[in-house]
């Protein structure tokens, strides 16, 4: 499963949340982490994690900015590395061992510069586009968010509707820099307010502007 859409939309807390759901272990990889300047240490490592993967089934990987991982192949010389670790991926992911009682997830902002043989059946042929949460689905965040916060005045409704564009790390830094603003005012507040929600808007702006949407909707 490939999961794309903008950044702080909720693709890896959606993976984790999959692994918690399913009772399986959970392999978390940060593509770039994987990357050697050595020759042969990048595809050493992809090996290495999915034996892992393979003796501790069931499992779920998580391979987290994969573009960085396996870009597009473009045949020059001087990336003849990222080659390889493409190569090898693709080894892993249907070659002769198969991956019995093993899930490959994986989450990038860019799959139009993923290597488009990973796309194609048998590998990542779940694409999924994670896109900003709607009025709704921000209400829901926002509640979860207050629930360990004392507020006065202060609806989860009147917040979803004041923020169109946010994404979910977006509205976390929104409830967070509200909390400072009302600390920096008393540092013993009890209680934060609707005003003070909207000073926080003011700082932590959105990620989302309607340019940003359209180019996923393309990619779509």
């Amino acid at each position: 499963i490939l999961l794309y859409g903008p950044p702080g939309t909720g693709k890896t807390m959606l993976a984790k949340a999959v692994a918690k759901e399913s009772e399986a272990n959970f392999i978390l990889v940060n593509g770039p982490s994987l990357l050697s300047k050595w020759v042969g240490e990048s595809e050493k490592a992809v090996r290495e994690i999915f034996r892992k993967a393979r003796l501790t089934a069931p499992t779920i990987m998580f391979f987290d900015e994969i573009d960085a991982l396996v870009p597009r192949r473009s045949g020059n010389d001087d990336n003849k590395g990222g080659e390889r670790v493409v190569n090898q991926m693709l080894t892993e992911m249907d070659g002769l061992e198969s991956l019995n009682d093993v899930v490959v997830i994986a989450a990038t902002n860019r799959p139009d510069i993923v290597d488009p043989a990973l796309l194609r059946q048998g590998r990542f042929d779940r694409i999924i586009l994670v896109p900003a949460p709607d009025e709704e689905s921000r209400k829901k965040i926002f509640s979860i968010n207050l629930i360990k916060m004392p507020t006065k005045g202060v609806t989860a409704e009147d917040l979803a509707q004041k923020t169109e564009g946010y994404v979910g790390a977006d509205i976390e830094g929104v409830c967070r820099e509200a909390a400072m603003i009302a600390l920096r005012e008393d540092v013993k507040a009890k209680e934060v307010t609707l005003q003070h929600f909207e000073a926080a808007m003011k700082v932590v702006r959105p990620s989302m502007d309607e340019s940003v949407a359209e180019a996923y909707q393309e990619l779509e």
